[in-house]
């Protein structure tokens, strides 16, 4: 499943704001308040809907008037285009409103059109608790074939009703659309949470925060030794002198992370190695993984990493999200910028308080200047993504 477009309206910045033909591997750049950090949380929003609901995840964002865009009074409106497994193009429509001061699914809507003209069929249409969805979703598509629906009440008119139709197998492209959602990836690591000894067990996945690399290092050590030699040979190559990495239990019965660098004789643990060191073995972990995520999110992964590995990045990146886990990345590097291609970038831009989202190929001149040769980040670093910045 990917993501082909974004809508938003009245959702902070985003008063109104749309990302079209999105590719798998996406560069998200613009100054500072224009939006990035808005877009990122925008996904994470999603998750704690689905995960939790609705008022949850408002209120994790200081309520319903923090949330929605100055001015308005909602509802907060997000649109999903994506295309499932079978390769049709569906579209989820969510609204949030506030009733008495409480926030609740005003709409929820997920459909799926019948050819280029045919009436779409609303697999899921509900409307603060009360919907319908279609029970004979395998019959879609077939000609002559009408829908035919049935009526269900939800307990909480903040709950989603992806979330309680999702458990039922008869529901499968709800199931997989509630599974998108779940199990997506909004990267917010954090040295800090990355150095200290955690507890002993295998984790499969890295964390958000990366606070279980050695659990993940251990299971890749043992389940994937050819990923976790790819990792240490890239390690290699870009950290001088790490020679051997390894996740080592202790005497008390918790893991810790070792570095063998250079001569040494004994390996350094975590807490004695660069910002940068741990930085790179963690973003290999989480690029490396067997099984993607269906989405991965990483705000301005080049910090704490030198410029000239900036590309080679962008290319680890972009190979995750040909292995199926699609990329949505922002940065402030034209390193990294001069690393992806102009289609894959888009820029934000802030007018009159809101921001709108534009696409870097959809610009003539900068499709010019780089048929020409030139790389977009030393575009962006001129000024030619006009209001983006860097200045």
């Amino acid at each position: 499943m990917r993501i082909e477009a974004i809508e938003i309206k009245n959702y902070r910045l985003f008063k109104d704001a749309a990302l079209s033909d999105l590719p798998e591997f996406c560069v998200v750049v613009g100054a500072n308040g224009s939006g990035k950090s808005t877009l990122f949380d925008l996904f994470s929003f999603l998750k704690d809907a689905l995960t939790q609901n609705v008022g949850a995840a408002v209120a994790r964002r200081g309520g319903f008037r923090e949330l929605v865009s100055r001015g308005e009074s909602g509802p907060i409106a997000i649109t999903i285009r994506f295309r499932e497994s079978g390769g049709r193009l569906a579209t989820y429509q969510l609204e949030i409103a506030e009733d008495a001061g409480r926030p609740v699914v005003h709409r929820e809507v997920l459909k799926f059109r019948r050819g280029q003209y045919g009436r779409p069929w609303h697999f899921v249409d509900f409307a603060r608790g009360r919907g319908s969805a279609i029970t004979n979703e395998a019959a879609y598509g077939q000609e002559g074939v009408l829908e035919k629906r049935e009526e269900y009440q939800l307990e909480d008119p903040s709950v989603l009703a992806i979330k309680g139709l999702g458990q039922f197998k008869e529901f499968r492209v709800v199931a997989e659309f509630r599974s998108l959602i779940e199990t997506w990836q909004i990267s917010d690591f954090h040295i800090s949470d990355a150095r200290p000894s955690s507890e002993a067990g295998y984790s499969e996945h890295l964390s958000a925060s990366g606070d279980n690399i050695p659990q993940v290092a251990l299971y890749l050590h043992e389940h994937h030794p050819d990923l976790f030699g790819q990792i240490l040979t890239k390690m290699s190559e870009r950290v001088p002198g790490v020679s051997r990495v390894e996740a080592k239990t202790t005497e008390d019965g918790r893991l810790v992370l070792r570095f063998q660098e250079g001569s040494f004789k004994d390996p350094f643990i975590a807490r004695y190695v660069s910002d940068g060191t741990i930085k790179m073995f963690a973003y290999l972990v989480l690029l490396y993984d067997p099984r993607p995520h269906p989405l991965l999110a990483v705000e301005e992964p080049e910090n704490q990493l030198y410029p000239e590995f900036m590309h080679e990045l962008v290319e680890e990146f972009r190979d995750y999200a040909r292995r199926g886990g699609q990329v949505f990345m922002s940065t402030h590097s034209p390193e990294l910028l001069n690393g992806a291609k102009l289609e894959e970038i888009f820029w934000l831009v802030k007018q009159d308080g809101f921001a709108t989202a534009r696409r870097a190929s959809d610009c003539k001149l900068l499709r010019a200047l780089v048929a020409e040769g030139d790389p977009p980040g030393a575009l962006w670093k001129q000024g030619l993504f006009d209001g983006a910045g860097p200045r």
